[in-house]
């Protein structure tokens, strides 16, 4: 979410009439009210997003808030567990009850670990805003090794502890039962923040096994928002689904920006999420308080779900 300004690489604007031609079919997706989105919009979402923090384990009471394919996604409470921490299994209870939630919904589900772990505000970044590295317990390394552990114990199956020795890591304590709905988002921002070598989206990839869908999160701050490098993340896991588990408009009304992630999505035909980020009636990125965006994502975006 929060991002530095970065230069736009401007796409070729194509009308909206040619969605439905030039694009497969997208899940549109909310963070925020879901009816109320919808009366704003029009849009019947098909991804309802929430963001949990750790330990918050009220999944009967989410599930039914957030539409027929679920996004959860949830931090490491602040820095309560480490990185390393829970690569050696200090957050298996809890993982494993998330897990065992999903299993009983069966239908698909999208699981977002740590979303945008490559920006500083985030306490599961491996650096610091001035650009100094949080130590071990925080680095990449462990970083992968965690999601890993994490994509594991969501998907189960018998090879789960096998395939956790592989890694060095310790096994979990129960049998977990194979799930087939859950999808696993890795969410990383398109450039780290701070924009230092070791801090770049690759640097926190645990592998193609441990990931279902590759995500970004993308904002108009400003008038400029960061396609080039999601079009860079795009092209470096061609075998990936991708997604777009946040967008949105950062206290700015432009309908240009609207037109233009539509387009993207029309031209990268692998993009299957494309979720809105409204937050709370009245914030700064409100649909209702951008008339002009509010049309163009009428226009534009809705057309991109049928």
């Amino acid at each position: 979410m929060r991002k530095l300004a970065v230069a736009v690489a401007l796409v070729a604007l194509v009308p909206a009439a040619q969605a439905s031609t030039l694009s497969p079919r997208v899940q549109l997706g909310i963070f925020g009210s879901i009816s109320r989105f919808q009366s704003l919009t029009g849009q019947q979402s098909q991804v309802g997003h929430v963001i949990v923090g750790w330990g918050q384990s009220t999944f009967s009471q989410i599930w039914p808030t957030l539409g027929p394919a679920p996004m959860l996604g949830f931090d490491n409470g602040q820095g309560t567990v480490t990185m390393q921490a829970l690569a050696r299994g200090a957050g298996d209870s809890y993982l494993l009850a998330m897990s065992e939630s999903t299993r009983g919904l069966g239908k698909l589900v999208y699981i977002r670990p740590f979303g945008e772990m490559n920006g500083h505000w985030n306490a599961y970044c491996a650096y610091n805003k001035n650009g100094t590295p949080r130590g071990v317990a925080y680095s990449t390394a462990n970083f992968r090794k965690a999601f890993a552990r994490i994509y594991l114990i969501m998907h189960g199956g018998p090879t789960v502890n096998a395939t956790l020795k592989r890694l060095g890591l310790p096994p979990v304590s129960a049998e977990i039962p194979t799930n087939l709905f859950v999808k696993v988002v890795w969410n990383p921002q398109g450039y780290g923040s701070p924009d230092v070598s070791g801090n770049s989206a690759q640097a926190y990839y645990p592998g193609d096994r441990y990931v279902d869908v590759v995500g970004d999160d993308l904002y108009d701050i400003g008038g400029k928002a960061e396609f080039a490098a999601a079009d860079k993340l795009y092209k470096a896991h061609p075998s990936k689904p991708f997604s777009f588990p946040e967008w949105g408009l950062w206290g700015i009304d432009d309908p240009g920006f609207v037109q233009q992630m539509a387009t993207f999505v029309q031209m990268h035909r692998r993009t299957k999420v494309l979720a809105y980020f409204n937050a709370k009636p009245g914030s700064i990125f409100d649909l209702a308080s951008k008339p002009k965006s509010l049309a163009a994502y009428k226009r534009y975006i809705l057309p991109l779900g049928r």
